[in-house]
């Protein structure tokens, strides 16, 4: 089972400020290193935590394109929010491989420029499963970049997948992960509510809800007892 990555390390002494987000955030203060040790790795934690703010860093540390719609006027602009990456020191296991970010919420944006480069090069759609993503639902879209893109040998980093995905296709995504990490090609970090994939056999989950950053089992976490808790109770 391939890692490409073994551990990234926070330069506290590089931190332009600890005034403005994200490097207020006192997880990010206290915390020094994360090792990856297994070929899938699990953010978990409530929403503000910096699991997303995390991945993103580490995607523009080991040099991979966020493919995001850039335009758009900002009521208030923070010119620290995007620097994380600056201040991470990354230990590759060999030479860097290519990979790919994926963001629901961004996802759009991708399928859109796929099909302008595709109106003058067909071609590139073999590489997304032979159609147009755009004429898909987005949970099909999604389902069908996720068996083609992670055929790849490379590191990909997933932010929130579960979002437009039915339990079912939760399953078929985690069915995807494992036949290509045992392939022996892809290593995986994914930030995630779903108790589903919190349940990936054998993954490292790092809780963004303690501080500094830890470990924890996956029935540990809130997410797994939540749910347990609701369905146990239902009448």
């Amino acid at each position: 089972m391939a890692l490409h990555i073994s551990e990234v390390t926070l330069l506290h002494g590089k931190f332009p400020t600890r005034e403005h987000y994200p490097f207020s955030l006192p997880l990010f203060q206290q915390t020094d290193s994360l090792s990856f040790e297994t070929p899938v790795t699990l953010f978990a934690g409530e929403n503000g935590t910096g699991k997303s703010t995390m991945l993103e860093a580490l995607a523009r540390a080991c040099r991979i394109h966020i493919w995001r719609y850039q335009g758009g006027a900002r009521y208030r602009y923070n010119p620290h929010e995007d620097k994380l990456h600056h201040c991470m020191r990354v230990n590759w296991t060999g030479m860097p491989v290519p990979g790919a970010f994926f963001g629901s919420e961004i996802f759009k944006d991708f399928t859109l420029l796929l099909d302008e480069w595709a109106a003058t090069d067909p071609g590139q759609l073999k590489y997304f499963g032979g159609e147009s993503l755009v004429t898909k639902s987005h949970g099909q879209s999604m389902m069908s970049y996720f068996r083609s893109r992670y055929a790849v040998k490379g590191l990909y980093l997933l932010d929130e997948p579960e979002t437009a995905l039915s339990p079912r296709s939760q399953l078929n995504l985690m069915e995807i992960i494992r036949e290509n990490c045992e392939a022996g090609h892809a290593q995986f970090i994914i930030t995630t509510h779903s108790p589903i994939l919190l349940s990936f056999s054998g993954a490292r989950i790092y809780n963004f809800d303690k501080i500094p950053l830890q470990t924890v089992k996956y029935e540990e976490t809130d997410h797994y007892r939540i749910y347990r808790d609701f369905f146990s109770q239902r009448k």
